[in-house]
């Protein structure tokens, strides 16, 4: 994927999101052809079955996809230079003699500043292992 992008000069980054800039749908420069920003994101969607820690992320960049900017299209090349960091992580189920089933769950209520709205979210565990995980607003 990064190579049909072409960011493979691009150098990568630590963190997968600047979360101190805010997002909105209210930011200049609104993309004349979204095209190739709601295919990226396709693509990226695909890629959380294999690294669940960019869910969060790349569902945020997501809730744009109609009226994305170039602040979306940016963020979303940030990500992916996160990403070109850790080429060769994703899910990994650990082989120990230990199968403990643990689950852990979340809730911020009306933690969105423009609608208010809930978020609350999960992961499910088999030993080191996770298994499965949601987010919902």
């Amino acid at each position: 994927m990064l190579r049909e992008i072409g960011m493979l000069a691009y150098a990568s980054i630590s963190t997968s999101f600047n979360f101190s800039k805010r997002v909105s749908l209210n930011d200049e420069g609104i993309l004349p052809y979204p095209t190739s920003y709601k295919r990226l994101i396709g693509k990226l969607i695909y890629l959380t079955n294999k690294r669940p820690y960019i869910t969060y992320v790349i569902h945020s960049l997501n809730q744009h996809v109609f009226a994305s900017t170039t602040v979306h299209h940016q963020a979303t090349f940030h990500t992916l230079r996160y990403l070109k960091q850790n080429l060769g992580e994703g899910i990994f189920l650990a082989v120990d003699g230990v199968i403990q089933l643990n689950g852990f769950y979340d809730s911020n209520w009306a933690s969105s500043p423009k609608t208010r709205m809930s978020l609350s979210g999960h992961i499910i565990y088999i030993g080191h292992s996770s298994i499965t995980q949601k987010s919902k607003k």
